[in-house]
């Protein structure tokens, strides 16, 4: 059986204790459940890492915990995932001020990863992200990644499973 690769966005680690929003904080502990039962292997980015530490010191603790227990690597930085984030914010798939977020959708394309998994409505998990990005890719040699929430992942994996 092939396992889904799945890059982790920085609003994953953020929502597994996010209690305002028990539905997605729900989704998102069971994703990292899957993801400790081997039916997902997780990755993330130093891009990502950077972003937690945007939080109080103690959550950024508690979410790179996460991070450390559930990803398989953590990408680094890199100039391939540098040239195609800038081609996404050439073509204004995403907006230049949102850098990040075009950095984490090439990351995983990249990494040859299968999807992006992300909370983050405004820039990631939205139509013109997910076909700008897929044609982005198929142009720039690589193959289109999904983007998803948690959701639809445990979606997939009912349906993968039944």
């Amino acid at each position: 059986m092939v396992i889904p690769k799945l890059y982790l966005e920085a609003s994953i680690f953020n929502f597994h204790f996010y209690e305002m929003r028990p539905r997605e904080m729900a989704d998102t502990r069971k994703l990292f459940r899957l993801i400790k039962a081997e039916r997902y292997e997780a990755y993330t980015s130093e891009y990502a890492v950077e972003e937690l530490k945007k939080a109080s010191k103690e959550k950024y603790q508690k979410m790179l915990v996460l991070v450390k227990k559930y990803t398989k690597k953590i990408f680094s930085y890199d100039d391939e995932t540098e040239r195609l984030a800038g081609i996404y914010l050439d073509k204004k798939i995403i907006p230049v001020k949102y850098r990040t977020d075009a950095r984490h959708v090439a990351s995983a394309a990249v990494n040859k990863l299968d999807f992006v998994v992300s909370y983050n409505f405004g820039h990631i998990v939205k139509l013109k992200t997910m076909i700008g990005t897929g044609f982005a890719n198929l142009r720039e040699g690589y193959r289109q990644v999904g983007i998803t929430t948690p959701e639809e992942v445990l979606e997939y994996d009912t349906e993968r499973n039944a």
